[in-house]
């Protein structure tokens, strides 16, 4: 969004503030001169009821005076007759003294003036009356009609209210929002900027290597490529064949339906070994009611429960084959190494079935023994016998051809190419043998339930179980008469060459179409063997967190660094000093070894030369010491003779002893410091091999150091653009907030003079009012 538009947008949404407030004002005024006015006329209804009050006052005190007028009159009237009467009694009797009365004539007139005061009394009464109820009526009416407009201004009133502070409510959240989509904005111009430059320069390297490519390119084509003519089929066989993605798109979509198919066929297969079990359970002896299976059908029951562990990894492998599948890459025999795990899955199954073969014959077998087993049943079940083996046969003929068919994928396969389609053909042929063993299978097994059923030993959950695998039966009879159609309808793609096609067939005039060269299937197959033996599981590598933690470690050793010389120095020093020691002592110990050797065979010369002293023989002198002629043994002076000879021998000998013990000494000596020697000059490699180490660590730590201070020089230029880009914002934002705080002041001038003009002009309709409603009450009275 463009600043202009955001300003545009906040001045709309002030004008309609202004407005909203200048109503709200006028509003408030209206709301509180109504109800000045309302107070105005209950004030005068207080003073119109006191009025009435004393009317009514006045009016009981004049009906209180006419009725004692109106016995008065009634009195004089009486006193009136009574005096007629005795006149008339006086003109016909004697003549009495008449009493004395006052003047009718004053009564007469007091009594007419009476009635005339009354009279306009009652007259008065009523016209005030009248008057009253008019005025009060006309109050009412009046007062009614002012509280429904104060109640419709209030409702009004509340109404603006509520709108106008859910409008500032939602203008401060759009403004807040709009603030926070600006900053974000900012944010992403700034690293727009930053990787339109970065893409730029990439563009910029892109575009150079590329021209440097095309350039070369063209130059190579230009000097080097030979022109291809697709006009001759004879050069034409050697083109690269392209890639039919056609022949990709349908071959995923039969292998999706056979998926479908095998997964059906799965199901349908472990339904019908899970019933198995069951039933093997119940009849003929029922473990769930404490009977003692048989161990036949304890095994077979084991193996029974054993069937998803078989089945279920075939659909599994299948599934990942065709999930394998792109429609990029041509998809054939020699690149499908999905279906050798598919084969591998299956062959297991099969084997499965191989063993569980003869547990379900003899289970048979311990059926037709029972003693309920009729000679019909026994036919049925022997008829069941000889069908289960056709099934398990059939698998293996299947597994075979499909252990043929993954084979191809392999690099030592041992079958020719050629033989792939009779490999397809028997696999459509084993398809169909499959269904028609099933249906046999089913058929036989239907007869059997219905007859095992009729037994009075058979009970409602037995026949709920055979019901179960019949049903189940039927679901296998039902996929593989799906399958085998399917199988044999599309036997023609399967058995079909790949996907490949010549460049230049339009420009071809065989009608056949160009067919490739043996060099191009060779390479083809080469390719296709070295893409596979790439397809290997990449080594193990060290883990992100170990190679965290060896990180820490390095660094942690690399601070203690120093402390950990100090000590290796010490230790070597000490070492030096206990190696020198040994070595002396290991030389002592070395040299007393061979002096007692010598003390060793001299004791046992000497033993020997003092037993032949004492048996009376001639010693025998040492080997190098050259032995005078021996004498008689009666001759004495012979005899001490030879014992000088031979002890002056012995002195010979031990100084060729000593001699040849200096010998062996400097021999040691020698052999010891060669040995030194040798040991020194590998410290000297090793302290030379680590000296390295440590330079090319030293070096790495300063290219490490170089490039942080690259960064951090990098990241202080960026800090300084973001500090300047942040002031520039900070000067916008004062820059607008002082815009709108001269906007909101000019327009609250405004508002406060429009309120001026409204104020006036109602105090004018005010008194206008008031002046026509005099008039019209002057004109009444």
């Amino acid at each position: 969004m463009a600043s202009g538009d955001i300003q545009n947008k906040y001045q709309r949404l002030a004008q309609e503030y202004a407005k909203m407030k200048s109503q709200h004002s006028v509003l408030k005024k209206a709301v509180i001169d109504e109800q000045s006015k309302v107070a105005e006329l209950t004030e005068s209804t207080k003073l119109k009821d006191l009025s009435i009050r004393k009317f009514e006052q006045e009016i009981d005190s004049l009906t209180f005076r006419n009725q004692q007028l109106a016995k008065r009159v009634t009195v004089l009237q009486d006193e009136l007759d009574s005096a007629s009467v005795k006149k008339k009694n006086k003109m016909k009797g004697p003549v009495e003294p008449a009493p004395v009365v006052a003047d009718p004539s004053v009564f007469g007139e007091d009594l007419q003036k009476k009635i005339q005061e009354n009279e306009r009394l009652h007259m008065q009464v009523h016209q005030e009356t009248e008057e009253h109820r008019q005025v009060v009526a006309s109050l009412q009416v009046r007062l009614e009609q002012l509280e429904k407009e104060a109640g419709q201004h209030q409702s009004v009133l509340d109404s603006i209210h509520q709108n106008h502070k859910a409008l500032v409510d939602k203008l401060q959240q759009e403004k807040a929002m709009l603030e926070v989509k600006l900053q974000k904005q900012e944010t992403d111009v700034r690293d727009s900027k930053r990787i339109a430059d970065h893409c730029q320069q990439q563009l910029k390297r892109v575009h150079a290597d590329l021209s440097y490519r095309l350039d070369d390119s063209t130059k190579v084509i230009q000097e080097k490529v030979i022109f291809n003519d697709t006009k001759y089929q004879e050069l034409n066989v050697l083109n690269v064949p392209t890639h039919d993605r056609k022949h990709q798109v349908k071959a995923k979509e039969l292998i999706g339906q056979a998926l479908g198919y095998i997964a059906d066929l799965v199901s349908g297969m472990s339904n019908y070994l899970t019933y198995a079990e069951q039933r093997s359970q119940i009849f003929p002896m029922d473990s769930t009611t404490g009977e003692p299976l048989s161990p036949i059908n304890r095994r077979l029951c084991q193996y029974l429960h054993e069937n998803a562990a078989h089945l279920r990894p075939i659909e599994q492998s299948f599934r990942s084959f065709h999930e394998g599948l792109k429609e990029d890459a041509l998809t054939t025999l020699e690149t499908a190494t999905g279906i050798q795990d598919f084969s591998e899955k299956f062959h297991s199954y099969v084997a499965y079935m191989e063993k569980l073969l003869p547990y379900q014959l003899r289970s048979l077998e311990e059926e037709c023994a029972v003693s309920t087993c009729s000679a019909t049943l026994e036919a049925r079940n022997m008829e069941l016998h000889a069908s289960l083996p056709k099934l398990t046969a059939t698998l293996s003929k299947l597994d075979n051809y499909l252990s043929l068919i993954a084979a191809a994928s392999k690099s030592s396969r041992e079958h020719p190419r050629t033989n792939q389609a009779a490999f397809f053909t028997q696999m459509a042929g084993g398809l169909n043998q499959l269904h028609e063993v099933l249906k046999e299978i089913s058929k036989h097994y239907n007869t059997k339930v219905s007859l095992e059923h009729q037994l009075p030993t058979a009970t409602q959950k037995l026949k709920t179980t055979d019901e179960c695998v019949v049903s189940s039966l039927v679901a296998l009879v039902s996929c593989t008469g799906k399958f085998a159609p399917f199988f044999s309808s599309n036997l023609e793609f399967f058995v079909s060459r790949a996907g490949y096609r010549t460049r230049g067939v339009s420009l071809c005039r065989d009608t056949e179409g160009p067919v490739s060269s043996p060099v191009v299937t060779d390479l083809r197959d080469r390719a296709t063997s070295y893409i596979s033996r790439l397809k290997r599981p990449c080594p193990e590598s060290v883990p992100y967190k170990t190679a965290v933690l060896n990180r820490r470690t390095l660094l942690s050793s690399t601070e203690s660094r120093e402390g950990l010389a100090q000590q290796l120095t010490t230790a070597q020093e000490k070492i030096r000093g206990l190696e020198q020691e040994k070595e002396h002592w290991m030389l002592e110990a070395q040299l007393l070894q061979v002096r007692l050797e010598k003390e060793t065979k001299r004791v046992s010369q000497l033993e020997v030369d003092l037993r032949q002293l004492q048996a009376g023989q001639v010693l025998t002198p040492a080997p190098p010491v050259e032995v005078t002629p021996t004498a008689a043994p009666g001759d004495r002076k012979s005899v001490g003779s030879e014992v000088e000879t031979s002890m002056l021998g012995k002195l010979e000998s031990s100084a060729a002893d000593e001699s040849s013990e200096s010998e062996t000494r400097e021999q040691l000596i020698k052999a010891h410091f060669t040995g030194r020697v040798t040991e020194l000059t590998s410290q000297l490699q090793l302290a030379d091999s680590k000296a390295v180490n440590f330079n090319s660590e030293c070096r790495a730590l300063q290219q490490r150091l170089g490039l942080a201070e690259k960064a951090k020089e990098k990241f202080q230029e960026e800090l300084q653009t973001a500090q300047q880009k942040i002031a520039q914002l900070q000067d916008e934002l004062t820059t607008t907030t002082s815009n709108y705080e001269s906007q909101l002041s000019m327009m609250s001038e405004h508002l406060c003079s429009m309120n001026d003009k409204l104020t006036q002009q109602r105090d004018e309709i005010d008194a206008l009012k008031l002046s026509n409603k005099g008039s019209k009450k002057g004109k009444g009275r």
